[in-house]
């Protein structure tokens, strides 16, 4: 890498120094896996003590983007708006970029704009960096097993190198040039909005019918019906644990650019409109910090219904 060893060298814990931005339900756990995996890790976080068990882990503290920059050959981002993006990568006195060296690369794996992947694409060839969009899917318990779904727009060579490290925390899938990271996992954002609203209303019809709803879930879970959504969610529904695993105003935030989006292409999903709406509702109760399953809530009120709370499967 750029200061420890040629741009075609394979990566590895002994060549390459790796910087961390972002240490939140998700980023801390993509994190640890680096470090478990014997790299080298400097880590940045707003809030100190959402880093510090990493910094217990064996990783080491930077005071902003650009000084971790300066210590590392790939920087990672995950935070939690476009505008963040912008500010820990961009920013021309503490951005990551402006401390990066030559050769380094930006990895950014925020959901965001796939117009500001580009931009930050550009920054980075400007200086002589690569930089490469890399949301990710698979909530808080794929972040913990390691099991992601990466999408990852950029350059293929780059991407090809950044294996070994993708390898560490899931799947990586290249989708394309700069930018189609981002409207993959936005793709996939619409896709999840609807499968949502369906599992909680059908949670609710069920109810409403005097099925035992945890009965119906293991009905429903091995046919048709069944999904990734269900899996992570249902249980926890039953059991009123509205957790975050992701957070109801980032889903929010991601629909709003999936909705920008469609505007600038000409397109009319009213699924994806309706899921926002829901979701939205649920910011206007003070529910963003909740996790996406807390939709139920969104439900509920609108048919004066409560699921009873269990601990069935």
């Amino acid at each position: 890498m750029a200061t420890t060893t040629a741009a075609t060298d394979p990566i590895t814990p002994s060549n390459t120094r790796l910087g961390w931005i972002g240490t939140g339900v998700m980023g801390r756990s993509m994190c640890a896996h680096l470090i478990n995996a014997g790299y080298t890790v400097t880590v940045f976080n707003r809030t100190l003590s959402k880093a510090q068990p990493l910094l217990d882990m064996g990783a080491h503290l930077a005071d902003s983007p650009r000084a971790l920059a300066s210590q590392s050959d790939v920087v990672f981002s995950i935070v939690g708006f476009p505008s963040d993006v912008r500010s820990v990568l961009l920013d021309p006195s503490s951005g990551a970029l402006h401390g990066l060296h030559p050769g380094g690369i930006l990895v950014d794996m925020t959901t965001s704009d796939p117009s500001l992947a580009v931009e930050i694409s550009a920054a980075a060839a400007s200086k002589n960096c690569s930089a490469v969009d890399a949301p990710v899917s698979g909530g808080d318990r794929g972040a913990k097993n390691g099991t992601l779904a990466i999408f990852a727009g950029g350059y293929r060579s780059i991407i090809d190198r950044l294996t070994p490290l993708f390898n560490c925390l899931g799947k990586v899938n290249f989708m394309g040039e700069p930018g189609k990271g981002q409207y993959a996992k936005l793709a996939n954002q619409i896709t999840i909005a609807s499968t949502m609203v369906g599992l909680v209303e059908g949670m609710v019809y069920a109810h409403k019918s005097g099925l035992n709803v945890g009965l119906y879930l293991h009905a429903i879970s091995a046919g048709a019906a069944g999904s990734k959504s269900l899996d992570l969610y249902g249980s926890r529904i039953l059991r009123r644990d509205f957790e975050a695993g992701f957070y109801v105003c980032h889903f929010v935030k991601d629909l709003g650019i999936c909705l920008r989006e469609c505007e600038k292409m000409g397109l009319a999903l009213p699924g994806l409109a309706l899921a926002q709406q829901l979701y939205l509702s649920l910011m206007a109760h003070g529910e963003g910090n909740l996790g996406t399953q807390a939709l139920i809530l969104a439900l509920e009120r609108l048919n004066n219904v409560r699921l009873e709370s269990s601990t069935s499967p």
